[in-house]
């Protein structure tokens, strides 16, 4: 049984339930945040997604035809946003997770949310990103030096941020997991799970 993102084998962080955050917004790619939602959930974790307001949030599909040179987009899941950027307290939270989809690419002009996602690497928090997640990332400027993959097309743009691009299913740099696309995700939820689990608190 699940309580609304609680769930009744919760993993403990000291003597408190370990909380991850989940940073989105409407247009975010469907997969690529209730997997690790999900994911999350049933090993333990109790998991709060935030996005720049309380509200029901609307989730888009990207999906690979034949013929088209990019992804195409449709409508997705809906689901609510537990609290906003404004209410966030980093310091509660043992990691971050950073989906994709076209979210990103307004949310870096966020401050409340560059200044959630510079906290979790300045404290050396472990931090998941994927497919267009670390533009997110790059906005705070903490990809600089570091190796990291992303949706292939942003190639240049980890490396205009200082960034090692590497084109594999997942990448893992210290405390930071990144990966391209949810066709990757049992990869990248595999290597973040470790790194959550050699994470002392």
């Amino acid at each position: 049984m699940v309580t609304r993102g609680i769930p009744t084998d919760e993993r403990s962080w000291g003597d408190a339930v370990a909380k991850i955050l989940i940073v989105t917004g409407d247009a975010a790619e469907s997969l690529e945040v209730m997997y690790p939602y999900q994911r999350l959930l049933e090993e333990g974790y109790e998991v709060h997604i935030a996005a720049p307001a309380r509200k029901q949030l609307r989730f888009v599909v990207h999906d690979f035809e034949p013929g088209y040179d990019t992804y195409t987009e449709k409508p997705g899941y809906t689901w609510p946003a537990d609290l906003a950027f404004s209410e966030v307290d980093p310091g509660e939270y043992l990691a971050v997770v950073i989906p994709g989809g076209r979210a990103p690419e307004y949310l870096r002009n966020d401050p409340e949310l560059r200044k959630i996602l510079k906290s979790f690497f300045d404290a050396d928090k472990p931090v998941a990103q994927i497919c267009h997640g670390p533009l997110l990332t790059a906005a705070t400027g903490s990809l600089e030096g570091r190796r990291v993959t992303a949706y292939p097309a942003l190639e240049l743009d980890m490396q205009a941020a200082g960034a090692t691009f590497q084109d594999s299913a997942a990448v893992v740099d210290g405390t930071l997991v990144s990966s391209r696309a949810w066709p990757d995700h049992p990869s990248w939820m595999r290597e973040f799970l470790k790194v959550l689990r050699d994470t002392k608190a």
